[in-house]
């Protein structure tokens, strides 16, 4: 029976877990709960106080290729159960993730909270779309001059939160500002 944690944990991937010594970990911890497939409470939380991402494609070769999105708190916007909506603001124009996407769709999205060290991995599909007034009236943040060109439609699969493990807190300046005018 297909499991959802099947889309990370490829044969090739259980392969190296058995020769290392943690597939059967693995799949006692799925057999209790497999990975989710929607978005949960806790998940809607924690995606609502984001102020950016990290975005996962690949060439219809396997070429990949990581971006950062970002925006104000909250520019990530929960559509329904299992689909996000995220601003694509205007940047460098290389437009490596849209090329990427109109030839693959399968894409990956990497979120994490420095100061609290948790990190969540959404594994799904993605295409842009462009902006129309749905989307503007969606998007459109009041105070982010940012322009806006097209929306990030991801159709989530599956979803992961993995350990602290090795993650260093950071912290941003806005939630840190009275630490700051003291120095």
């Amino acid at each position: 029976m297909k499991k959802r944690s099947d889309i990370a944990f490829t044969a090739a991937v259980k392969a190296a877990q058995r020769n290392r010594g943690s597939r059967a970990a693995y799949e006692k911890a799925i057999a209790r709960r497999d990975w989710p497939g929607q978005i949960t409470d806790e998940l809607a939380a924690f995606i609502s106080e984001r102020d950016s991402l990290y975005l996962g494609t690949a060439s219809a070769a396997g070429r990949p290729y990581i971006q950062h999105r970002g925006g104000p708190r909250g520019f990530i916007k929960i559509l329904d159960e299992s689909r996000l909506a995220i601003p694509d603001y205007r940047g460098n124009q290389q437009y490596i993730s849209l090329g990427n996407l109109s030839e693959n769709n399968k894409a990956f999205l990497f979120l994490i909270d420095y100061p609290s060290r948790r990190r969540i991995k959404l594994w799904g599909t993605a295409s842009f779309a462009d902006i129309d007034e749905r989307w503007l009236s969606v998007l459109v943040h009041p105070t982010y001059a940012a322009k806006l060109e097209r929306v990030l439609l991801f159709d989530i699969e599956t979803w992961n939160e993995n350990c602290q493990q090795h993650i260093t807190r950071r912290y941003t300046a806005e939630p840190n500002s009275v630490l700051l005018e003291k120095k």
